[in-house]
């Protein structure tokens, strides 16, 4: 990783080099841990190292109803509370013994931990077909979330095969789910399609500077069981990712794909804890369903911005098919895109945007397909502006305006009648403060 990049991931988020889960390319987002190697703190083992932060903020939703609940499309649970909340999103725990870069037999681990309102809803992202599911009453920081927990192992072939083996973070999306360590403060709408992490075998194989590869077998997105919605088969996804990193190192472009041989369970924000009886696309029971994502990502820092300037793009494409071989409940494709940018005024002041859309044949990632909404075309649309500010060591204040609109994309929860007709497109506004401190 080059100097240009570092420098500008260094500025995004000190707040979380160490704490965050391992991830593929270099120069990205998603590698800050790798940016400042004196973050963390030391064991009484030696090479064993205890990383971590709190963060912590405000949020305003200017959407919400009076008995506290509110719903926009394609935000996360935590992003969601109606009206005015404080909000401990997490306190991270990160216990790891890395793999040297010595070429040899070696094994470590890896366990990462969050407690908060984000692990709430990581454990299942929620299911906003019900009525009052995105409550206040919701915003519950007690939760543990087991984010991580695997064992690293290298074998001493060619230039070093390493393998992962346990429980371990998504190898798609730009966007990861420590939020210091993404651009903006809210999570975008593709992060909330894609899956947060899987229970099986990664290998991961670099074969020179500019190409790398990962290739896995695991039980499904978002379970620790074998995939699947399927309540009789004994599913599994196959993960592949090839990446690719410029020779003057400020550049990479990377492409993952998953394969899942059942309906997979909650790559959006449908529940996995749903009853064996629902016709959601996460939740067919026949074991005959299948699941197809394919998602590109990259980012660019140009040399001759001055290391102040980082420009990023994500897309992704999905598919879904009918469930139970019943033709009244159709399958289902999504696709989207999004843009990103951050400019480092100077060392203690940023600027970043981001802008996403987010669109399908139907709304079933998002609704029963037995509702009216669901029957509609997906399209949503938001736009995210964020300031941060590094005025002391290993603190991280950001403060954030975010809009989002589209169809069906405000207050769509209301399906008890089937008829979703207290859904509109927005907009939907949101402002807030996230403060963030490292260890």
């Amino acid at each position: 990783m080059t100097k240009q990049i570092q420098s500008i991931l260094i500025a995004l988020v000190t707040a979380s080099n160490l704490s965050l889960a391992d991830s593929a390319p270099e120069a990205s987002a998603q590698d800050t841990k790798k940016m400042v190697k004196n973050n963390f703190v030391e064991t009484a083992q030696k090479g064993i190292k205890l990383s971590g932060y709190v963060d912590t903020g405000y949020s305003y939703n200017f959407t919400g109803a009076s008995d506290g609940t509110s719903d926009v499309s394609g935000r996360f649970g935590s992003d969601t509370a109606a009206k005015g909340d404080f909000n401990l999103y997490a306190v991270k725990l990160a216990l790891e013994k890395s793999l040297t870069s010595e070429n040899c037999a070696q094994a470590g681990f890896r366990t990462d931990v969050m407690i908060g309102e984000d692990a709430n809803y990581l454990i299942n992202r929620g299911n906003n077909t019900t009525i009052g599911t995105f409550s206040n009453n919701n915003q519950d920081s007690n939760a543990l979330f087991l984010e991580q927990a695997y064992v690293s192992i290298r074998a001493p072939v060619g230039n070093g095969w390493d393998f992962k083996v346990g429980k371990f973070v998504s190898i798609l999306g730009y966007e990861v789910i420590e939020r210091p360590a993404n651009i903006n403060v809210t999570y975008g709408l593709l992060w909330q399609q894609m899956p947060l992490f899987y229970t099986g075998v990664l290998s991961s194989y670099k074969f020179n500077d500019y190409l790398d590869a990962k290739l896995g077998v695991v039980n499904g997105s978002q379970t620790d069981n074998n995939t699947s919605t399927s309540l009789d088969g004994d599913g599994c996804a196959v993960l592949a990712a090839l990446n690719v990193t410029a020779p003057g190192g400020n550049a990479n472009w990377s492409n993952n794909f998953q394969y899942s041989s059942n309906n997979d369970t909650n790559t959006s924000q449908f529940p996995s804890s749903a009853s064996s009886t629902s016709t959601g696309i996460e939740n067919a029971t026949s074991g005959t369903g299948y699941a197809l994502i394919y998602n590109s990502w990259g980012n660019w820092a140009p040399k001759f911005a001055d290391d102040k300037l980082l420009l990023a793009f994500n897309a992704l494409l999905g598919t879904a098919s009918t469930n139970n071989g019943d033709p009244s409940q159709p399958g289902t494709t999504w696709y989207g895109a999004g843009a990103y940018a951050k400019y480092r005024c100077n060392d203690w002041f940023s600027f970043s945007g981001r802008g996403e859309y987010l669109g399908g044949n139907n709304f079933q990632k998002l609704q029963e397909p037995n509702t009216l909404l669901a029957k509609q075309g997906l399209s949503l649309w938001e736009a995210t502006f964020t300031a941060g500010f590094n005025v002391i060591d290993n603190l991280l204040i950001r403060a954030e305006y975010r809009l989002d609109w589209g169809t069906g994309s405000v207050n769509n929860n209301d399906t008890a009648s089937l008829s979703d007709l207290n859904a509109s497109s927005g907009p939907a506004h949101y402002a807030g403060v996230e403060v963030v401190y490292s260890f």
